[in-house]
């Protein structure tokens, strides 16, 4: 068989990165195929890339798309303040930042409502699992009211809804998804990858290791009293991907690992989403019935991000020499003359 390439002559193995080290069946693992497949089929030149992570499970998963991309590994909730400076260094790359829910809407909340609110040209991907997956799967501020962990301390808080915040604040690109949909998540990043500004997705993305519960056959519990113990090791139960498909207008229920349901409705083909106000009563309607809307739910393709709006020069500011960087001593003498 002939090798696929794309229309920059390129096949599919420089878009891969790493292996990946997360756990299997991890939804995580499903949206990195995903922006692999989007970067590939739109013929994008990894080179040009940024990617962008906090801290967390989520934000390993730049490890394993584009290997030929540039990388920055934030400190935790600061990506938004780095992929800022990157993109207002040299506003010819095309960013993409890969956060968590924790990462996001805990500590890093305060940088996340100021990156919406700016704009930024930023493909900003949430993968929300609703729990804290590096730290033993604590609430993360997404997880819905009356959720339980399995340690069956039950959540008593409701929730942060990211599109919602985001519509409001000002991204001019805001998504829902599940890691599980190839066929919608695929189509919104490639959408992502033609627009210019701040693009929000928030992908529902179950966590294998904390979702699991006593009495399934994939428990830690059914494991430990079926494993005839040789010696002290860490053991992480497998677990197939899930993978949905349905059409749009409809709703799916969603079976996840520890048997809880999930209930995903796709927008409508005649649904507008340049309406802001339709795209936040969609989303407070869909919550209040117990299901998340996914697709892409609001978009502004005309407003102007960030770099437009500061009126830099078209070169990108990393490459300018020193005399265009720093006025000589006649501009600092005319500034100081208009002022008296």
């Amino acid at each position: 068989m002939a090798t696929k390439i794309n229309r920059i002559g390129l096949e599919m193995q420089p878009y891969r990165g790493g292996k990946t080290t997360l756990c299997a069946g991890c939804g995580h693992n499903a949206i990195s195929e995903r922006i692999v497949d989007a970067f590939f089929e739109m013929g994008v030149d990894s080179s040009q890339v940024v990617k962008l992570s906090g801290i967390g499970c989520s934000s390993k998963s730049p490890a394993y798309f584009l290997g030929g991309a540039h990388g920055f590994n934030a400190v935790h909730g600061r990506m938004p303040s780095v992929g800022t400076g990157a993109m207002l260094a040299n506003r010819k790359l095309i960013a993409i930042g890969v956060s968590g829910d924790g990462d996001t809407g805990a500590i890093g909340i305060g940088q996340f409502v100021h990156l919406m609110r700016r704009n930024v040209p930023i493909i900003y991907i949430i993968e929300d699992n609703g729990c804290y997956g590096l730290t033993k799967g604590q609430f993360s501020p997404t997880a819905d009211l009356g959720s339980t962990l399995k340690t069956g301390i039950v959540n008593d808080l409701p929730p942060i809804d990211t599109c919602a915040l985001a519509i409001q604040l000002g991204a001019s690109f805001v998504a829902r998804s599940f890691s599980g949909d190839k066929k919608q998540l695929l189509s919104i990043l490639k959408a992502s990858l033609s627009h210019r500004g701040t693009c929000m997705i928030d992908v529902i993305s179950p966590c294998v290791t904390f979702n699991d519960h006593e009495g399934s056959t994939k428990s830690y519990a059914y494991a430990k009293e079926h494993d005839e113990v040789l010696g002290e090791v860490s053991f992480v139960p497998f677990f197939e991907d899930i993978s949905v498909d349905y059409d749009p207008g409809t709703t799916k229920e969603v079976e996840l690992h520890d048997g809880s349901k999930l209930y995903l409705k796709k927008v409508a083909e005649d649904y507008d989403p340049t309406n802001k106000f339709e795209a936040s009563r969609l989303i407070h309607e869909a919550a209040r019935r117990g299901e998340f809307a996914t697709g892409i739910l609001y978009i502004e393709p005309d407003k102007d991000d960030f770099v437009t709006l500061l009126n830099l020069v078209d070169e990108p500011l990393a490459t300018l020499p020193l005399e265009r960087t720093r006025p000589g001593r006649e501009a600092l003498d005319e500034i100081m003359e208009s002022l008296r």
